[in-house]
């Protein structure tokens, strides 16, 4: 079954198209461009590649997934806004996936990892995943200090994610190269057991664990002095 993968979750916004068989997941078409104010001006456009490169249409695919963040409000409406709609016009299935479990999950060979990613506000979205890459704890957003003390009381022995890197000095734990961000084929191999059991379509209800940074004013200013 030919299946989209879209993620806004992080500055890396994704999309790919896979082949989800009985016997894995084959990447057929990636596209990755890593910028934090473009997610609505670049994920239709790699959608459309994706799916040029692989000399496919719209109604060749059989599911779509998401990554369901955590991640800032802006950025990741994005990305489940395209999921669902697409999903709907095409009348298939919609699965999420929480995006920390595409960085987390390759990382964890053996030995307990701290996947993060950026929040903002110098603080991180993070959990942590046991030697078998199944999140024990999170996702939650803290600031790095916390998430560090968590994480040695859990054993955790390296950090991996785009947070990881830009507060390696506050979390005091090896940092892994790869993987930076979310992985689409790790996020379309978490939701193939989903995918290939034709489950039904699955709301795709972002995590964004803290109210956006934009609100209402909650009353009128005078205009007149």
């Amino acid at each position: 079954m030919l299946v989209l993968v879209v993620d806004s979750s992080t500055p890396a916004v994704t999309a790919a198209l896979v082949e989800v068989a009985a016997d894995g997941v084959t990447p057929r078409a990636y596209r990755c461009t890593v910028d934090a104010r473009a997610h609505g001006e670049l994920l239709a456009p790699q959608v459309d590649a994706v799916l040029a490169e692989a000399g496919a249409r719209p109604a060749d695919l059989g599911a779509i997934v998401a990554g369901l963040g955590p991640g800032p409000y802006t950025g990741l409406r994005v990305g489940l806004v395209t999921a669902a709609t697409i999903g709907q016009v095409l009348g298939v299935p919609t699965y999420g996936v929480c995006s920390l479990d595409a960085i987390g999950h390759p990382a964890a060979a053996g030995w307990p990892v701290l996947a993060a990613s950026d929040a903002r506000r110098r603080e991180i979205y993070w959990a942590v995943y046991d030697g078998a890459g199944q999140r024990i704890v999170g996702p939650e957003v803290s600031v790095p200090a916390v998430a560090a003390e968590r994480a040695r009381g859990l054993a955790v022995t390296a950090a991996v994610g785009d947070g990881a890197h830009r507060y390696a000095d506050a979390l005091d734990l090896p940092v892994r190269d790869e993987p930076r961000y979310p992985d689409a084929a790790v996020l379309a191999a978490l939701a193939g057991e989903r995918i290939r059991a034709g489950a039904p379509s699955e709301a795709l209800t972002p995590l964004y664990l803290r109210r956006p940074d934009a609100v209402a004013a909650t009353a009128r200013k005078p205009v007149l002095p």
